[in-house]
């Protein structure tokens, strides 16, 4: 069994720092490629979320997003592409209420 409090999340933090420390990508880059790759997979929003901050902080705007998920379109398609649009809105909520509720 696994050790720790909470060895699904823990695994999954090392795995991203991991990540982060073998790539020479700078912020804003990592960012829109892991939205790129969420997309793909057709990922829920709980995923999306977990980028919001980051993407903030490393300056990726909406148009940004857009422009990833132009991109991708033609490659995973209508449907994971409205999905993805539709997660990432999602997403977008849950943090503006997370942060309206801190205030």
């Amino acid at each position: 069994m696994a050790s720790g409090d909470a060895p699904v999340l823990e695994t999954v933090l090392e795995m991203t720092a991991a990540s982060i420390a073998h790539t020479d990508l700078d912020e804003r880059s990592l960012v829109l490629v892991r939205l790129a790759a969420l997309a793909a997979v057709d990922a829920p929003t709980g995923s999306y979320l977990m980028h919001v901050g980051p993407g903030a902080e490393s300056g990726v705007t909406l148009d940004d997003v857009q422009d990833v998920l132009v991109a991708v379109a033609p490659v995973i398609g209508t449907a994971r592409t409205g999905a993805a649009a539709a997660n990432i809105i999602e997403a977008l909520g849950f943090a503006i209420a997370l942060v309206n509720e801190d205030d």
